[in-house]
């Protein structure tokens, strides 16, 4: 192929768009170095800051989504659209991609939909269980379609699906520490049992109202906690904990976020998350142990279909949000300290993890943009 590679990937919103789309981006780059990589966003969305301090350019579109409970309010939302539609065709007829490669997010949509009328080759990757709007309205367009669960065939066309997992962010695999140095590196006892808790760099109410609820429990359970609160809550959180300061709670590590996931996963014993395809990931690239709180505010309920994927291959334990202040710290210590349900969650997650998924669906990005400049 004499041309260098030219490959638009377009889509965000959330971290578990983002972090696949630059894990892609950066396999690329190690098979063809001088290759050009754009990414299109949306406006105002965190990609538009992730993605130049991973290394690469992008482009923004004023494109966002309906509003559910204004109808009126969509008329601005179709203008939006109409204006992404033609800055996409710009932006397209301008860096000329080989390839258009899809993550989902309001992005892709007029993207790879001007890619494909251009005669783009155009690749998606769905990360969850159960497709988003924007991949299930694409998928007629697409050449491949990259999945990380089996039975997608309801979604897409079976002949264009390629089970090739998520890409994960290679520096939580790639942590040298051993376990004991992992939780001295949190100041906690390098021998004591421990459980990580997050809720995402924004935090997840349920899951710190399910501490909160159970400091108690905490005290007197002999286990030790990473508990990462969130920006959005932490300041509010250590208000509620300074009344515990005379009796102090050495064994919780209290953080609004966690730099070195790679370290937190290694600390941990079990960990308490949110049912994000990103982290689900790289919890079945870990093979740790976990205990899923789908959060109810996301599309379709997707996080709950992405837990059960799971909890139906006794690969993880579920709690409802509603019910979680309630029961989650109670099963969680009970869990921890049962040694032969650990070892079995840890043996039928790993199962389940997909290696090397960055790699292969950069392969057939690479192949499709053969493909087309034959």
């Amino acid at each position: 192929m004499e041309d260098k590679l030219r490959i638009i990937i377009s889509g965000g919103g959330t971290g578990g768009h983002i972090f696949p789309a630059v894990s892609i981006a950066n396999a690329i780059k190690a098979k063809h170095p001088d290759a050009d990589i754009l990414f299109v966003g949306a406006q105002g969305r965190m990609e538009m800051q992730r993605v130049p301090a991973a290394g690469y350019p992008i482009k923004g579109l004023p494109i966002c989504g309906f509003d559910r409970k204004n109808l009126l309010r969509n008329i601005k939302v179709l203008f939006k659209i109409w204006k992404s539609q033609r800055m996409a065709s710009q932006i397209l007829k301008e860096f000329k991609p080989m390839v258009a490669v899809g993550v989902g997010g309001y992005a892709s949509g007029p993207t790879l939909n001007k890619a494909a009328a251009m005669g783009i080759p155009c690749l998606i990757q769905e990360q969850n269980s159960y497709a988003g709007v924007t991949n299930k309205l694409l998928a007629k367009k697409a050449e491949k379609i990259c999945v990380a669960y089996e039975g997608m065939e309801r979604f897409f066309p079976a002949e264009k699906i390629i089970m090739t997992g998520n890409p994960v962010r290679q520096n939580v695999l790639e942590s040298k520490l051993s376990q004991e140095e992992a939780r001295k590196s949190f100041g906690l006892d390098a021998q004591k049992k421990t459980i990580l808790l997050v809720g995402g760099s924004l935090g997840a109410r349920t899951i710190n109202e399910s501490v909160l609820q159970h400091l108690d429990l905490i005290k007197t359970s002999g286990i030790q906690y990473i508990w990462q609160t969130g920006k959005y809550y932490h300041t509010a959180i250590l208000e509620q904990l300074k009344k515990y300061e005379e009796e102090n709670l050495p064994m919780l590590k209290v953080t609004d976020f966690i730099s070195d996931m790679g370290a937190a996963y290694k600390a941990a014993d079990l960990i308490i998350s949110r049912a994000g395809a990103s982290s689900i990931s790289e919890f079945c690239l870990i093979g740790k142990p976990v205990i899923l709180v789908p959060s109810p505010n996301v599309a379709e309920d997707h996080q709950t279909k992405n837990a059960m994927a799971l909890v139906n291959k006794e690969a993880a334990l579920y709690v409802k949000d509603a019910e979680a202040p309630a029961t989650l710290l109670t099963l969680a210590v009970d869990t921890i300290n049962d040694d032969q349900k650990l070892a079995k969650l840890s043996e039928n997650i790993l199962k389940l993890g997909l290696r090397n998924s960055a790699d292969i669906i950069a392969d057939e990005v690479i192949k499709l943009a053969q493909k087309h400049s034959c």
